[in-house]
């Protein structure tokens, strides 16, 4: 069975994976396959440096994501460009972790990836698992983590799904406003009723 684990930015996606982790379930983060189809030599960083030039590049010939983020994240057309490219990548790349996994013998598989709906990847799960919290905790989270402006942050927001878009769309749902131990209870009574589902 494949979980797809999903939420908005800030909402703690890697935490939830790491608890299933500790439960003994498998995961792949479609944010760091993102990452390795951009690496030097990659067709999609050639594609890409073709159409944005040195200016998303640092001087060792990698990716500046910041300078991207910056550019995308202004402009829709350039954003759905860049999707257009990278997501078939990640999609296929997704697959090859994703049947590594399974042979492995983990009783179940997370997929945690920021865009699961909007990507279409959640045709690759068989449930789908939102991370929840509030808008007001995912700006100050986020801008905490990654150093940048609330007018970003919000950026980033506005291409996601809205957070009642995203819990229309769930099987199950982890409310993350809480504490680390609200969170890993809520976490367990998953993993137990996937297990019962799968007889493991």
């Amino acid at each position: 069975m494949i979980i797809g684990l999903t939420g908005g930015i800030g909402s703690g996606k890697s935490t939830v994976a790491r608890a299933f982790e500790t439960l003994g379930a498998a995961w792949v983060d479609a944010d760091d396959v993102a990452r390795e189809i951009v690496l030097p030599e990659e067709p999609a960083l050639l594609a890409i440096r073709n159409r944005f030039g040195d200016q998303v590049m640092h001087q060792d010939g990698t990716l500046n994501r910041a300078a991207l983020r910056e550019i995308i994240f202004n402009d829709p057309e350039q954003r759905q460009w860049l999707e257009s490219i990278t997501h078939p990548k990640i999609r296929e790349r997704l697959l090859q972790h994703l049947k590594r996994l399974k042979v492995q013998g983990a009783p179940y598989v997370l997929l945690v990836s920021p865009l699961l709906f909007e990507s279409g990847q959640n045709t690759l799960v068989n449930r789908a698992v939102v991370v929840d919290v509030p808008q007001a905790l995912q700006l100050s989270r986020t801008q905490q983590r990654d150093g940048v402006s609330e007018s970003q942050v919000r950026a980033i927001l506005a291409a996601q799904l809205s957070r009642e878009q995203r819990l229309a769309k769930a099987d199950d749902v982890i409310d993350n406003s809480g504490d680390h131990a609200s969170m890993m209870e809520q976490v367990a009574r998953l993993d137990e009723r996937y297990r019962r589902q799968l007889n493991y």
